[in-house]
């Protein structure tokens, strides 16, 4: 679990990179991003199976279209456009939020909700901080983000070790 959210904190922090500075692999960098949702529900498809599994990826790759969005609607000074994708992705963050708090009574809905809004506050923090060239404050932003998220794989462990505690998980 913590891999996967490692994963989740580094390459979205690469297609920040690639997308700020427009650079060649910009596509290659955001397809291997979008591929941690389907890693991430790969751990959850045994436990909740394939239907929750798939909703779990389906929002979790909607919150990373929109991530790397409003990167480039910022990057473009789209900013009317940006608006309305950032108020689309910390309401796709609140439906994570409450979808997880729905298949798992030991993740509470008002807990997780706070965990999205400040992983989103710390991305938008390092891609603001990287589309105006401070680049130490988005290595502190990013930092403090993996950081977040580690502690949220940390949760989603200790949360499913709850729920299913003859659960063994493949190493």
């Amino acid at each position: 679990m913590r891999m996967l959210w490692e994963q989740h904190a580094a390459w979205t922090m690469m297609t920040i990179i690639s997308i700020t500075e427009s650079l060649a692999d910009e596509d290659l960098v955001t397809r291997r991003l979008l591929r941690n949702p389907a890693d991430i529900a790969a751990v959850f498809r045994p436990l909740y199976g394939d239907k929750v599994a798939g909703r779990l990826n389906d929002l979790l790759t909607e919150h990373l279209v929109l991530a790397a969005q409003l990167v480039q609607e910022s990057k473009a000074g789209e900013s009317a456009a940006a608006e309305e994708t950032e108020r689309r992705w910390y309401a796709n963050a609140d439906e994570i939020a409450s979808f997880l708090g729905e298949i798992n009574l030991y993740w509470s809905r008002e807990g997780m909700r706070r965990m999205w809004r400040e992983h989103l506050d710390l991305v938008k923090a390092q891609a603001v901080a990287r589309l105006n060239r401070d680049y130490a404050s988005g290595i502190a932003h990013y930092d403090e983000g993996e950081q977040l998220l580690l502690r949220m794989a940390d949760e989603f462990t200790a949360g499913i070790l709850r729920q299913f505690p003859g659960f063994v998980p493949a190493m």
